[in-house]
């Protein structure tokens, strides 16, 4: 009996050995899996938070990156969705999709980010390139919000944004008075941008859902001018220009000659001196669904990275990804085109230029901010 109660014992602590193996080996698995190679991109555009400001934890966000990033933007979302209950009754919206209800900004965003990056231990925090978002860009107070997060958490923001000027269903759902790209407070903001050092992560859409083929994009004249005024700002332009139904400039074969193509628009910018100072990202699976649509759109955009190698920057463009599959699921889209590039250019748009940018802006802005911060 004695015997039999002792085989019964070790054969149950046999099963949990068991388990508890097999639990690991599948954990182990689905890591390997998900993890590619080792130190293979910085990400230039990822949101820690959602539209009512939800995410993950910066520690689960961690796990995920393991050896395959090495360093990553870290910012939320600037606008909260509002749950109208006369709007959506019981129904909590997540999304700005989800409701007709406004959006409104979240000022209380930057705090956080500076809270969970404080945090963290310093060679975590180094990873990590935290962007001030959480002001108003049609205020002219907007700027001294900025201000005021880089006086208040010191060492800590390298840039600003994500923030919207012109963003497909989004503008139109913001209270109060709607962004413009000849709003003077925008201008006062990237001029501080300049002085400070802070990088600068732009969307604004190059034209309106549903355009016209054939015709200019209608936001393309006053970005480009709202660029040229600002030369001593590093720039980066969102997802270049584009949005999920703001789709890339078309052409028609008739008016190929007299009107240019999304690609010779950017190709166009990028030979233009006044914007040098001037880069894409090319974040969001949108984005890659363009890119990757066709064997000639793969062509033509290789091309273009190929050319211009120090100009683009990958991003994810992911919003508090649930595990490794969904935040790695964009860079594999861009698999055809990683394959077409030269050794430099992959590595300039995977890594390099993330570096070289977001360094400079970390030591501009830490200069800035001994010098003027208390």
């Amino acid at each position: 009996m004695v015997r039999d109660y002792q085989s019964r014992r070790l054969a149950a602590a046999l099963a949990c050995v068991a388990v508890a193996a097999w639990l690991w080996l599948a954990r182990t698995h689905a890591q390997t899996a998900a993890a590619g190679s080792a130190d293979e991109f910085n990400d230039s555009h990822f949101h820690l938070t959602n539209y009512i400001q939800k995410g993950i934890d910066v520690h689960q966000f961690l796990q995920i990156m393991g050896t395959r990033v090495s360093r990553s933007t870290l910012f939320g979302i600037p606008l909260q969705q509002q749950w109208s209950y006369q709007n959506s009754g019981d129904f909590a919206p997540t999304y700005y999709l989800h409701s007709d209800a406004p959006l409104y900004y979240y000022s209380f965003t930057d705090a956080y980010i500076a809270s969970v990056y404080r945090k963290l231990p310093k060679e975590d925090q180094a990873r990590f390139d935290p962007m001030i978002t959480g002001f108003n860009p049609a205020d002219m107070y907007g700027v001294d919000h900025i201000r005021r997060v880089l006086e208040t958490f010191p060492g800590v923001f390298t840039g600003i944004g994500e923030f919207s000027i012109h963003k497909e269903f989004v503008s139109a759902k913001i209270s109060g008075e709607t962004a413009s790209l000849t709003n003077p407070a925008l201008d006062r903001i990237l001029d501080f941008a300049g002085e400070v050092g802070l990088v600068v992560i732009l969307h604004n859409d190059v034209d309106m859902p549903f355009a016209k083929t054939d015709a200019e994009p209608v936001y393309l004249t006053q970005t480009k001018a709202l660029l040229r005024r600002h030369p001593k700002t590093t720039i980066i332009w969102a997802h270049v220009g584009l949005g999920r139904i703001v789709h890339p400039v078309q052409v028609s074969a008739e008016a190929a000659e007299r009107t240019p193509n999304h690609m010779q628009i950017v190709e166009a910018m990028l030979e233009d001196k006044g914007l040098r100072h001037v880069s894409f990202d090319i974040s969001w699976d949108e984005v890659a669904k363009y890119a990757v649509a066709s064997p000639q759109s793969i062509e033509r955009v290789s091309s273009v990275l190929n050319r211009y190698p120090d100009r683009f920057l990958f991003g994810t463009d992911t919003v508090a990804p649930a595990g490794p599959a969904p935040y790695y699921a964009v860079f594999d889209m861009w698999a055809p085109i990683w394959q077409r590039l030269t050794p430099d250019a992959s590595l300039k748009v995977r890594k390099g230029n993330y570096q070289r940018i977001f360094d400079e802006g970390r030591r501009r802005v830490r200069s800035w901010e001994q010098a003027n911060v208390k």
